[in-house]
């Protein structure tokens, strides 16, 4: 991936970049792996506001993507590399010998004409999923399972990737892109290689009116509000929270503050808790 930029022109092409889409080889989806997708707005089943700061953006058609990769010792040829609007990495069309159609994410790295293949025996090679008992100390996956058939959960997005560091009995212990340290059932699939694009992290926005597309509303800070408002607001000028820390509009803490359950039975699992 490579990153364009515009001539400073106008204040928003000024600071903007975008991706150059060079790797992108089909521009309009499969239809058969589309679906449509309502956006919530940030509102529960009632209506009510759950998630501030969410709504408007670019009407968007969900693309299915295979997670599971249960298509099992069964060889796909990569047919294109597409763009998905509804997350930050390339998706890969894949056709299987057998005739069916599915959509992953593209690793960096896979090209079309490309042969991946899911299954306990499947090559060390980018795209291949396997059990990670059988991924090789110090490789590099994404799209990892946390529950054994429920598809990938952990790290997905552009350039990401983690580590396979230890094998000990029926787990293995694998480093995330957060740095937390974690055990994995041995059973659990995993793609090998990263996650492409990952140049996307180097883009620049530039303007609101791009941030809007993408479904964000303004966020306004709770020091400017009124009292009334956000328990920052009020006082003269630039007055300080008047509080022992931050807090959210509803005066619980925020910034930095812990929201993991204690008594989730998950922490047993983590060796080193996150950086990030």
């Amino acid at each position: 991936m490579g990153i364009r930029s515009y001539r400073p022109n106008t204040p928003g092409t000024r600071q903007a970049s975008v991706s150059d889409f060079a790797e992108i080889t089909k521009s309009k989806p499969e239809k058969s792996l589309t679906t449509r997708r309502h956006n919530p707005k940030g509102r529960n089943n009632r209506g009510v506001i759950t998630s501030r700061h969410r709504g408007g953006g670019h009407k968007q058609l969900y693309r299915i993507i295979d997670f599971r990769r249960d298509k099992r010792d069964i060889p796909a040829k990569v047919a294109a590399i597409e763009y998905d609007p509804n997350r930050n990495a390339r998706i890969a069309l894949l056709f299987y010998i057998d005739g069916e159609k599915r959509y992953i994410l593209a690793p960096a790295g896979l090209t079309v004409g490309t042969t991946v293949i899911a299954g306990e025996a499947a090559p060390f090679e980018v795209g291949n999923a396997l059990p990670l008992s059988k991924i090789p100390l110090g490789s590099e996956v994404h799209n990892i399972e946390l529950i054994a058939g429920k598809g990938g959960q952990m790290v997905r997005s552009a350039g990401a990737f983690a580590q396979v560091v230890a094998k000990e009995g029926d787990y293995v212990t694998i480093k995330l892109p957060s740095k937390e340290v974690r055990m994995v059932r041995k059973e659990c699939y995993a793609t090998l290689g990263r996650v492409g694009n990952a140049d996307f992290r180097n883009l620049t926005l530039g303007k609101a009116g791009r941030t809007r597309h993408l479904g964000k509303r303004p966020h306004v800070r709770g020091s400017v509000m009124n009292p009334v408002d956000h328990p920052h607001g009020g006082g003269e000028g630039r007055a300080p929270i008047g509080r022992s820390g931050p807090v959210t509009p509803w005066g619980k803490p925020a910034l930095g503050a812990k929201t993991r359950d204690k008594k989730k039975r998950s922490s047993a699992l983590i060796i080193r808790r996150r950086t990030k």
